[in-house]
């Protein structure tokens, strides 16, 4: 297998007992719910191939939320969920969500992909790798079946990694790199993809979050999705459907000095419902200079 690449999270997009879940089994296609909580940490195979469904571990709507994937640090009282980058360890005793850029590359990885797996890297007409300026993050190509059969052993391998590491949930980001794909990637492929990492976290035992793009909400039961993790949902007046959508088990990120909404309107208006945190763009850890954190 070869070595993984290295996890930079310098991005936005980037369990204890009495934690008060849903519990959900896969089997098969579909999700049935309960109402007690899974015993222990979810599980990953050393083969890093699972073959048979586990019990997953929903989050609680509304339970307060810190989104730490630029470096994990002590979470802050009353906080019982945290987001963090797949190579940094879970919080103990919180509902912790994996982050995995599992649509493009991290920066700072893009030699291993080149070195590795060149033909997984989207290219233009010329050749040209296709890049997320914003993050200066080429795209991964989810077009063919046998890409994404390709892709699903690299990234399920991350998704196995946050079962083992103790994590509860995973957010594969950059679900909507579609947007950015010159015309070259479909909603379609992106949903297949989706869909085969969902099966692998649940197989892992891992709830799997939605992130961002409404454009693929009405297909969120069929891919597998549990929950959503939004980013600026109230800039973009989608805080509603994504609420509705996943029965309120939704974490919001609002950014510091993004966008016209204020983040006290965002919690007047969506602050009973849903996990709201306003963050600094960088998610940096507590400390650090430019650190910025609140909730409703």
């Amino acid at each position: 297998m070869n070595t993984r690449p290295l996890s930079l999270s310098l991005r936005r997009g980037r369990v204890a007992a009495g934690l008060a879940t849903a519990l959900v089994t896969v089997a098969g296609a579909g999700v049935l719910m309960g109402c007690s909580v899974a015993e222990g940490a979810p599980g990953g195979g050393g083969s890093g191939q699972p073959t048979q469904a586990a019990d997953v571990l929903l989050p609680t709507a509304g339970m307060e939320f810190d989104y730490q994937i630029g470096g994990g640090y002590t979470p802050p009282d009353g906080v019982r969920a945290v987001s963090r980058d797949r190579e940094d360890e879970p919080a103990p005793g919180l509902y912790n969500v994996c982050y995995v850029n599992a649509f493009q590359t991290q920066p700072g990885a893009l030699s291993w992909w080149q070195d590795t797996h060149p033909g997984l890297l989207l290219r233009d007409d010329d050749g040209e790798l296709i890049i997320d300026e914003g993050w200066d993050e080429v795209l991964l190509d989810t077009s063919t079946a046998a890409r994404r059969t390709e892709l699903a052993e690299i990234v399920g391998g991350w998704i196995d990694g946050c079962a083992e590491s103790g994590f509860q949930a995973v957010e594969p980001d950059n679900l909507d790199s579609f947007e950015r794909s010159q015309g070259r990637l479909t909603q379609e492929h992106n949903a297949a993809f989706a869909e085969t990492l969902a099966a692998r976290a649940h197989a892992d035992g891992l709830a799997i979050g939605q992130k961002n793009t409404t454009d693929l909400l009405d297909r969120h039961d069929g891919i597998g999705f549990d929950f959503a993790v939004t980013e600026e949902c109230a800039q973009f007046d989608e805080c509603g459907a994504y609420a509705d959508a996943y029965d309120d088990r939704v974490f919001a990120i609002e950014y510091e000095g993004e966008g016209d909404v204020d983040f006290d309107e965002a919690c007047s208006a969506w602050g009973d419902r849903i996990s709201l945190v306003l963050r600094d763009l960088d998610v940096l850890p507590a400390g650090e200079k430019g650190y910025v954190r609140r909730t409703c």
